[in-house]
């Protein structure tokens, strides 16, 4: 399974221009050149910078209908294209193409219906969780049966005291989560940065690196 982030940004991104040292577009990620996460306004403006070809996309799927994660003309273009929506509800599991598709309820309170979403391929299995702070109990035992790779939500990065730790992820908070999760998962991400909220890239990976935990950017592939 091939993952390749279009997006790794928060909303706040759109407040500087696009030639912004470090510049990250919305959150947005496309598994297998074929199923897109996360259908937001930044999607082709990110292909066409990363080169990535969108006209193999076959499958749509949303975490949730924040502007920065859903936007009615990429939606549109795509189902031109010929890409079919898949709504998801917490708890329901579909077959979308070869991947069985299960969401779950994430912790984000400022948007009604967001879920998280595991996928499996029969052979691999990937669990985005963008946004939402923590992993509720009902994902925590779905990842005890095995992830390859867990994307998670660091919208926060460092900042103390942060109130919206009530409904994103801060460093501290992710590390415990990959310290819990370690016995049942291979491979730990971050993604979802916010501009005001994080320093460079690079301090990033350094303040990341001793947890085994890789920082996201823009155009990233990852194979699982």
């Amino acid at each position: 399974m091939k993952i390749q982030f279009l997006g790794t940004g928060a909303a706040d991104w759109k407040a500087v221009p696009e030639n912004y040292p470090g510049y990250r577009y919305f959150s947005s990620a496309l598994v297998d050149g074929e199923l897109l996460i996360d259908p937001g306004p930044d999607v082709f403006l990110s292909a066409k910078r990363y080169g990535v070809g969108l006209e193999g996309v076959t499958h749509v799927i949303n975490t949730h209908r924040h502007q920065d994660h859903f936007s009615e003309e990429t939606l549109g273009k795509l189902l031109d294209s010929g890409a079919e929506f898949v709504p998801f509800a917490a708890g329901e599991t579909k077959t979308v193409s070869r991947y069985r598709i299960s969401a779950f309820a994430a912790n984000h309170g400022t948007v009604s219906g967001a879920v998280h979403f595991l996928i499996d391929d029969g052979d691999k299995r990937l669990y985005y969780a963008l946004d939402g702070a923590w992993l509720l109990y009902d994902e925590y035992q779905a990842l005890k049966e095995g992830a390859d790779l867990l994307v998670l939500d660091a919208t926060i990065g460092d900042v103390p005291g942060d109130y919206r730790i009530f409904e994103h992820n801060n460093l501290n908070m992710v590390r415990e989560i990959r310290e819990t999760l370690k016995p049942y998962v291979g491979k730990f991400i971050v993604s979802h940065m916010a501009l005001t909220l994080h320093g460079t890239h690079r301090e990033l990976e350094e303040a990341l690196a001793p947890g085994g935990i890789l920082a996201a950017r823009d155009g990233l592939v990852v194979e699982i």
